[in-house]
């Protein structure tokens, strides 16, 4: 018996499948609703695709994604400019922003200190986060890195370098599931853990 096979479909369906957390059904589904998509439908998922990928690049001072030279977090006079909260991804960042209860600034990691996935500190953004304090009067610093055993030892090494700068350096309280990822928690547990940090 033949089997059917199209090729720019199974192409579009491996391009899918390549995403995290997306298994070949589902990515069956998006591929054949891409295709049932119209030429202009199309066209505008092609170019926001584009788009995103041309116009999208790291803040200059908090690595956060902007479509400019600042994010509009590092951008407001409103923001408490004192207080830095360390994450490790944009998605943590914005998990913690939906919170409405941080009025501070961020700092985007790209990552935790992993050796067994050979990521080491050169790897993240710690080196930008150290030259922000040469920049701007920073009397916080809040790891809000994932309760993980990378994030807790990613949390560990920056409140190391830190210490000597005189600067208070908090953890989020763990009302976050151990073992769990932020952009996963609801509001309020997040809220409850920025109220409840402590000192490292």
């Amino acid at each position: 018996m033949a089997q059917y096979f199209v090729a720019p479909l199974e192409n579009l369906v491996e391009q899918f499948e390549r995403m995290p957390g997306v298994g070949h059904k589902t990515a069956q589904r998006l591929a054949y609703y891409v295709l049932n998509l119209s030429k202009p439908e199309a066209q505008a998922l092609a170019d926001a695709v584009r788009d995103a990928h041309e116009k999208i690049r790291y803040c200059s001072r908090c690595c956060n994604l902007t479509d400019r030279e600042l994010c509009p977090v590092c951008a407001s006079p409103t923001r408490d400019h004192g207080t830095v909260c360390v994450v490790e991804t944009p998605r943590d960042a914005s998990a913690v922003e939906n919170t409405h209860e941080f009025g501070g600034v961020y700092h985007v990691l790209h990552g935790s200190i992993s050796p067994l996935s050979g990521v080491g500190p050169d790897d993240l953004t710690i080196k930008q986060l150290l030259a922000r304090f040469s920049d701007e009067e920073i009397k916080e610093v809040i790891m809000a890195t994932n309760p993980t055993v990378e994030g807790d030892a990613t949390a560990l090494y920056i409140s190391k370098l830190l210490k000597p700068m005189g600067v208070r350096v908090t953890r989020l309280a763990y009302g976050i599931p151990v073992g769990g990822d932020l952009e996963y928690a609801d509001e309020y547990t997040l809220a409850k853990a920025l109220e409840g940090r402590s000192e490292i």
